[in-house]
């Protein structure tokens, strides 16, 4: 990645920004004292895919060092309504102060990863792949990618530095696409490059121009075809704008390699996950 900070690095710091937001929990220190000790549930209240166990456990750690956690169900299993996904044990107020934090990060991760097996599953038997992209809330998108993996997607660009995306705008301020594409492979030789195509005539002309792939954004399902017929296997396809669960399937058997999809973590549907006292 692009940045000072390694992936582990930047998941505490996003923990520690979400501990921050919350400060310190008037209430559980009210009631309780510091040395009680507490045992709670992580459980499942609907069936989906599972995703962010071990940043569960890097939070409640984050907060006591000295808790108990442990896995049942490990990311990318199926659970349904009452599995227990963990148990933690360890001091009340720190473990009460970590629940909402790992409850939002964990249900969203779950709800992304269910979301992301369902597209998955529907274009099975095709040779499409599922992508996810840049629509991510700001500062959790090396979460969000995780769980479109867990899912079975694949991760697209993770920023701006991965991967030259030359889309229309790029295209309409540079004049054409070829002046596009000619002043990014002069500036960053060795880059990937990826063009937007608006029309079929777009498609034959990035055929040329030696681009690594091309996004067919918005398409017919015919001009998707048209598009793959004219390409032949020489350049990867991705399928691009509004793709649903009813229609990704349609778009899958055209032939197009990927189909990007923003629902994944643009409109994520949280999975119902509760956290509960044992002893």
């Amino acid at each position: 990645m692009h940045t000072s900070l390694s992936k582990e690095k930047l998941v505490d710091k996003i923990i520690e920004l979400a501990l921050e937001e919350d400060g310190p929990d008037i209430t559980s220190e009210s009631i309780f004292s510091y040395n009680k000790r507490s045992e709670y549930a992580i459980s499942s209240k609907a069936r989906g895919l599972v995703a962010g166990v071990h940043i569960a456990e890097k939070i409640f750690k984050k907060i006591d060092p000295d808790c108990y956690f442990e896995t049942l169900i490990t990311d990318g299993n199926i659970v349904n309504y009452g599995t227990k996904i963990a148990t933690v044990s360890g001091t009340t107020i720190a473990l009460l102060k970590a629940e909402r934090v790992v409850l939002n990060f964990m249900q969203r991760m779950s709800g992304i990863a269910t979301k992301t097996a369902e597209f998955v599953e529907r274009v099975k038997d095709t040779k499409a792949k599922i992508l996810d992209t840049r629509k991510t809330p700001p500062g959790l998108r090396i979460l969000d990618k995780y769980a479109v993996k867990v899912g079975g997607g694949v991760n697209h660009r993770f920023g701006l530095y991965d991967l030259a995306l030359i889309k229309d705008n790029h295209i309409d301020c540079a004049g054409s696409i070829g002046s596009a594409v000619s002043m990014v492979k002069k500036k960053n030789p060795h880059i990937q490059i990826e063009v937007e195509a608006r029309t079929l005539s777009d498609v034959k002309e990035l055929i040329k121009l030696d681009v690594n792939m091309i996004m067919l954004d918005n398409f017919t399902i015919d001009n998707l075809e048209r598009a793959v017929s004219i390409v032949n296997g020489k350049i990867p396809l991705e399928a691009s704008g509004g793709v649903t669960l009813d229609t990704v399937r349609n778009i899958a058997l055209t032939g197009v390699d990927f189909i990007s999809v923003g629902e994944l973590t643009h409109s994520v549907k949280a999975l119902d996950i509760s956290m509960k006292v044992l002893a």
